[in-house]
Protein backbone atom coordinates (compact mmCIF):
# COMPACT_ATOMS: atom_id res chain seq x y z
CA UNK A 1 0.00 0.00 0.00
CA UNK A 2 3.25 2.38 0.94
CA UNK A 3 4.17 3.49 -1.93
CA UNK A 4 7.77 5.05 -2.96
CA UNK A 5 8.26 7.92 -4.90
CA UNK A 6 9.04 7.50 -8.95
CA UNK A 7 11.95 10.04 -10.00
CA UNK A 8 12.53 11.24 -12.87
CA UNK A 9 15.77 12.51 -13.89
CA UNK A 10 15.73 15.11 -16.14
CA UNK A 11 19.21 16.15 -17.48
CA UNK A 12 20.00 19.66 -18.03
CA UNK A 13 23.28 21.49 -18.93
CA UNK A 14 24.24 23.98 -16.27
CA UNK A 15 27.21 26.11 -16.13
CA UNK A 16 29.12 26.28 -13.17
CA UNK A 17 32.66 25.84 -11.73
CA UNK A 18 33.43 23.05 -9.32
CA UNK A 19 36.50 23.48 -7.22
CA UNK A 20 37.72 20.36 -5.39
CA UNK A 21 38.02 21.73 -2.66
CA UNK A 22 34.52 23.24 -2.31
CA UNK A 23 32.60 20.79 -3.97
CA UNK A 24 29.91 20.13 -1.81
CA UNK A 25 29.04 24.11 -1.81
CA UNK A 26 29.87 25.09 -5.41
CA UNK A 27 28.43 22.15 -7.17
CA UNK A 28 24.82 22.09 -6.30
CA UNK A 29 22.62 20.98 -8.76
CA UNK A 30 18.81 23.18 -9.62
CA UNK A 31 16.20 20.17 -8.24
CA UNK A 32 12.16 20.61 -9.34
CA UNK A 33 9.92 18.88 -6.92
CA UNK A 34 6.52 18.80 -8.59
CA UNK A 35 3.30 17.12 -7.06
CA UNK A 36 1.12 15.67 -9.39
CA UNK A 37 -2.66 16.28 -10.50
CA UNK A 38 -4.87 14.23 -8.26
CA UNK A 39 -6.36 10.94 -9.75
CA UNK A 40 -9.60 10.36 -7.42
CA UNK A 41 -10.89 6.71 -8.05
CA UNK A 42 -14.45 5.83 -6.56
CA UNK A 43 -14.19 1.34 -7.28
CA UNK A 44 -18.16 1.99 -6.85
CA UNK A 45 -18.44 4.14 -10.13
CA UNK A 46 -17.41 3.51 -13.19
CA UNK A 47 -15.73 6.43 -14.05
CA UNK A 48 -12.50 8.24 -13.36
CA UNK A 49 -11.71 12.27 -12.53
CA UNK A 50 -8.70 14.06 -12.67
CA UNK A 51 -8.91 16.21 -10.45
CA UNK A 52 -5.67 19.34 -9.86
CA UNK A 53 -4.17 19.58 -6.76
CA UNK A 54 -5.40 22.60 -6.22
CA UNK A 55 -8.67 21.71 -6.34
CA UNK A 56 -8.57 18.21 -4.29
CA UNK A 57 -10.03 20.09 -0.76
CA UNK A 58 -8.51 16.88 1.42
CA UNK A 59 -5.20 18.54 1.03
CA UNK A 60 -4.47 21.77 2.07
CA UNK A 61 -0.86 21.71 2.76
CA UNK A 62 2.38 20.41 1.42
CA UNK A 63 5.81 19.76 3.55
CA UNK A 64 9.30 19.08 1.29
CA UNK A 65 11.87 18.17 3.08
CA UNK A 66 15.80 17.09 2.31
CA UNK A 67 17.99 15.11 5.06
CA UNK A 68 21.31 14.21 4.79
CA UNK A 69 21.23 11.02 7.11
CA UNK A 70 19.30 12.91 9.83
CA UNK A 71 20.68 16.50 9.04
CA UNK A 72 18.08 18.94 7.67
CA UNK A 73 18.74 20.13 4.91
CA UNK A 74 16.28 21.70 3.16
CA UNK A 75 12.32 22.10 4.22
CA UNK A 76 9.74 24.24 2.69
CA UNK A 77 5.51 24.37 3.58
CA UNK A 78 3.16 25.38 1.58
CA UNK A 79 -0.14 26.04 2.48
CA UNK A 80 -2.77 26.36 -0.50
CA UNK A 81 -4.07 30.18 -0.60
CA UNK A 82 -1.19 31.56 0.95
CA UNK A 83 1.26 30.94 -0.97
CA UNK A 84 4.12 33.95 -2.06
CA UNK A 85 4.21 35.57 -5.12
CA UNK A 86 5.04 33.65 -8.06
CA UNK A 87 4.62 30.33 -6.18
CA UNK A 88 2.83 27.53 -7.27
CA UNK A 89 0.89 25.21 -5.03
CA UNK A 90 2.82 21.57 -5.49
CA UNK A 91 5.21 22.97 -7.30
CA UNK A 92 9.30 23.27 -5.01
CA UNK A 93 12.23 24.77 -6.35
CA UNK A 94 15.65 24.47 -5.17
CA UNK A 95 19.35 24.16 -5.20
CA UNK A 96 21.15 21.01 -3.32
CA UNK A 97 25.01 20.40 -3.04
CA UNK A 98 26.09 16.94 -4.64
CA UNK A 99 25.25 14.41 -1.86
CA UNK A 100 22.91 11.86 -1.11
CA UNK A 101 19.56 12.13 0.80
CA UNK A 102 16.12 11.15 1.68
CA UNK A 103 13.63 13.44 0.68
CA UNK A 104 10.33 13.45 2.49
CA UNK A 105 7.10 14.90 0.80
CA UNK A 106 3.90 15.04 3.06
CA UNK A 107 0.34 16.16 1.81
CA UNK A 108 -2.05 16.78 4.40
CA UNK A 109 -5.29 18.23 5.82
CA UNK A 110 -4.93 21.38 7.68
CA UNK A 111 -7.03 24.23 10.34
CA UNK A 112 -5.73 27.21 12.06
CA UNK A 113 -5.33 24.65 15.11
CA UNK A 114 -3.62 21.39 13.66
CA UNK A 115 -0.19 22.10 12.05
CA UNK A 116 1.58 18.66 10.79
CA UNK A 117 5.12 19.17 11.65
CA UNK A 118 7.99 17.16 10.44
CA UNK A 119 11.18 16.70 12.86
CA UNK A 120 13.04 13.77 11.01
CA UNK A 121 12.93 11.65 8.09
CA UNK A 122 11.31 9.09 10.96
CA UNK A 123 9.20 11.57 12.64
CA UNK A 124 6.57 13.58 11.84
CA UNK A 125 3.44 14.55 13.71
CA UNK A 126 0.42 16.23 14.35
CA UNK A 127 0.39 19.07 17.46
CA UNK A 128 -3.38 20.33 17.82
CA UNK A 129 -6.34 18.73 18.61
CA UNK A 130 -6.78 16.78 15.29
CA UNK A 131 -5.05 14.37 12.75
CA UNK A 132 -5.90 15.23 9.29
CA UNK A 133 -6.15 13.04 6.13
CA UNK A 134 -2.67 12.93 4.91
CA UNK A 135 -0.36 11.46 2.27
CA UNK A 136 3.00 10.60 2.38
CA UNK A 137 6.41 9.52 0.47
CA UNK A 138 9.66 9.11 0.66
CA UNK A 139 12.77 8.71 -1.61
CA UNK A 140 16.42 8.19 -2.20
CA UNK A 141 17.96 11.48 -4.32
CA UNK A 142 21.73 11.37 -5.29
CA UNK A 143 22.93 14.82 -6.68
CA UNK A 144 26.15 13.62 -9.03
CA UNK A 145 26.35 16.46 -10.78
CA UNK A 146 24.92 20.04 -11.45
CA UNK A 147 22.49 18.90 -14.47
CA UNK A 148 18.77 19.98 -13.32
CA UNK A 149 17.25 17.10 -11.51
CA UNK A 150 13.28 16.97 -12.13
CA UNK A 151 11.34 15.00 -9.34
CA UNK A 152 7.87 13.80 -9.76
CA UNK A 153 6.07 12.22 -6.50
CA UNK A 154 3.80 10.27 -5.83
CA UNK A 155 1.96 10.25 -2.21
CA UNK A 156 -0.03 7.55 -0.75
CA UNK A 157 -2.92 8.21 1.46
CA UNK A 158 -1.10 6.61 4.95
CA UNK A 159 -4.13 7.57 7.97
CA UNK A 160 -7.43 5.30 8.93
CA UNK A 161 -11.04 6.68 9.06
CA UNK A 162 -13.08 6.46 11.78
CA UNK A 163 -16.89 7.42 11.60
CA UNK A 164 -19.31 7.24 13.75
CA UNK A 165 -23.03 7.23 12.97
CA UNK A 166 -26.02 7.99 15.04
CA UNK A 167 -29.56 6.37 14.32
CA UNK A 168 -31.00 8.39 16.56
CA UNK A 169 -31.29 12.30 16.53
CA UNK A 170 -29.49 14.76 17.82
CA UNK A 171 -30.02 15.02 21.94
CA UNK A 172 -31.24 19.36 22.43
CA UNK A 173 -28.23 19.11 24.89
CA UNK A 174 -25.69 17.45 22.83
CA UNK A 175 -22.65 19.38 22.02
CA UNK A 176 -19.77 17.72 20.95
CA UNK A 177 -18.71 14.07 20.49
CA UNK A 178 -15.71 12.53 22.03
CA UNK A 179 -14.11 9.81 20.37
CA UNK A 180 -11.35 7.30 22.29
CA UNK A 181 -9.30 5.26 20.29
CA UNK A 182 -7.47 2.44 22.59
CA UNK A 183 -4.33 2.48 20.05
CA UNK A 184 -2.97 3.96 17.10
CA UNK A 185 -1.62 7.73 17.59
CA UNK A 186 -0.94 11.31 16.22
CA UNK A 187 2.60 11.00 14.76
CA UNK A 188 3.98 8.63 12.37
CA UNK A 189 7.30 7.72 10.33
CA UNK A 190 6.95 9.20 7.15
CA UNK A 191 8.80 6.14 5.54
CA UNK A 192 6.71 3.72 6.85
CA UNK A 193 3.29 5.42 7.04
CA UNK A 194 2.95 3.94 10.73
CA UNK A 195 2.21 5.53 13.98
CA UNK A 196 5.18 6.10 16.19
CA UNK A 197 2.97 5.48 19.00
CA UNK A 198 0.42 2.66 20.01
CA UNK A 199 -1.13 4.30 22.84
CA UNK A 200 -4.21 6.10 21.39
CA UNK A 201 -5.96 9.51 21.96
CA UNK A 202 -9.19 11.33 22.03
CA UNK A 203 -10.75 13.70 19.95
CA UNK A 204 -13.66 15.99 20.64
CA UNK A 205 -15.81 17.12 17.41
CA UNK A 206 -18.94 19.57 17.04
CA UNK A 207 -22.05 18.20 16.56
CA UNK A 208 -23.58 19.98 13.00
CA UNK A 209 -26.47 18.95 12.82
CA UNK A 210 -29.72 19.96 14.03
CA UNK A 211 -31.18 18.94 17.16
CA UNK A 212 -33.07 15.77 16.58
CA UNK A 213 -31.26 14.79 13.16
CA UNK A 214 -28.49 12.04 13.38
CA UNK A 215 -25.74 12.92 12.73
CA UNK A 216 -21.71 11.96 11.65
CA UNK A 217 -18.43 12.42 13.20
CA UNK A 218 -14.67 11.67 11.67
CA UNK A 219 -11.43 11.28 13.06
CA UNK A 220 -8.57 9.78 11.42
CA UNK A 221 -5.62 8.67 13.06
CA UNK A 222 -2.54 6.19 12.32
CA UNK A 223 -1.97 2.71 13.03
CA UNK A 224 0.73 0.59 14.50
CA UNK A 225 0.25 -1.97 11.49
CA UNK A 226 -1.34 -1.74 8.48
CA UNK A 227 -4.88 -3.36 10.15
CA UNK A 228 -5.13 -3.39 13.24
CA UNK A 229 -7.89 -3.99 16.09
CA UNK A 230 -8.68 -1.79 19.15
CA UNK A 231 -11.27 -0.70 20.95
CA UNK A 232 -13.47 2.91 20.68
CA UNK A 233 -15.27 4.74 23.43
CA UNK A 234 -17.65 7.71 22.16
CA UNK A 235 -19.57 9.88 24.78
CA UNK A 236 -21.94 12.66 23.62
CA UNK A 237 -20.94 15.79 25.74
CA UNK A 238 -23.07 18.97 26.86
CA UNK A 239 -21.80 22.22 26.14
CA UNK A 240 -19.94 22.71 29.94
CA UNK A 241 -18.02 19.14 28.81
CA UNK A 242 -20.32 16.77 31.19
CA UNK A 243 -20.85 13.18 29.34
CA UNK A 244 -24.77 12.79 28.17
CA UNK A 245 -24.14 9.66 27.24
CA UNK A 246 -21.30 6.66 26.97
CA UNK A 247 -20.43 4.08 24.66
CA UNK A 248 -18.16 1.24 24.17
CA UNK A 249 -17.21 -0.66 21.20
CA UNK A 250 -14.77 -3.50 21.72
CA UNK A 251 -12.23 -5.11 19.00
CA UNK A 252 -12.73 -2.94 15.95
CA UNK A 253 -10.91 -3.43 13.00
CA UNK A 254 -9.08 -0.82 11.22
CA UNK A 255 -6.84 -0.67 8.03
CA UNK A 256 -5.20 2.32 6.41
CA UNK A 257 -6.26 3.98 3.98
CA UNK A 258 -10.04 2.23 4.75
CA UNK A 259 -13.14 4.24 6.90
CA UNK A 260 -14.54 2.51 9.85
CA UNK A 261 -17.72 2.81 10.35
CA UNK A 262 -19.65 2.57 13.61
CA UNK A 263 -23.43 3.33 13.85
CA UNK A 264 -26.33 2.78 16.65
CA UNK A 265 -28.24 4.68 19.07
CA UNK A 266 -26.10 7.10 20.20
CA UNK A 267 -27.99 10.00 22.18
CA UNK A 268 -29.85 7.88 24.67
CA UNK A 269 -27.65 6.89 28.00
CA UNK A 270 -30.33 4.05 28.52
CA UNK A 271 -29.76 2.36 25.20
CA UNK A 272 -28.64 -1.14 25.92
CA UNK A 273 -24.93 -1.56 24.63
CA UNK A 274 -25.84 -4.47 22.29
CA UNK A 275 -27.41 -1.35 20.34
CA UNK A 276 -24.16 0.06 19.65
CA UNK A 277 -23.48 -1.59 16.18
CA UNK A 278 -20.23 -2.46 14.31
CA UNK A 279 -20.48 -2.21 10.37
CA UNK A 280 -17.30 -4.26 9.96
CA UNK A 281 -17.23 -4.28 5.47
CA UNK A 282 -14.32 -1.85 4.53
CA UNK A 283 -15.55 0.76 1.93
CA UNK A 284 -14.21 1.05 -1.52
CA UNK A 285 -10.74 1.89 -1.63
CA UNK A 286 -10.01 5.80 -2.84
CA UNK A 287 -6.75 6.12 -4.84
CA UNK A 288 -5.80 9.92 -4.68
CA UNK A 289 -2.09 10.07 -7.38
CA UNK A 290 -1.11 13.54 -7.33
Amino acid sequence: MFKKLSVLAALGLVAASCNVKEEHVLCSAPVSVHVNDFLVTVDTFSDTKATSATEYDGVKGLTLAFYEGETEVYKRSQVKGDLEDGETFGQFNLFLPTGSYTMVVLGYGKSEDDDLVLTSPTVAAYTGAHVRETFAATQSVNINSTAAVDISATLDRIIAKLRVASTDGRATAATNVRMTLSAGGKAFDPTTGLATSNTGFSNTVNISTAAGAISSSITYLFLASDEQTMDVTVDVLNAEGQVLSHKVATGVPFQRNRTTNLSGILYSAEAQASSFQLETAWLPDQEVSF
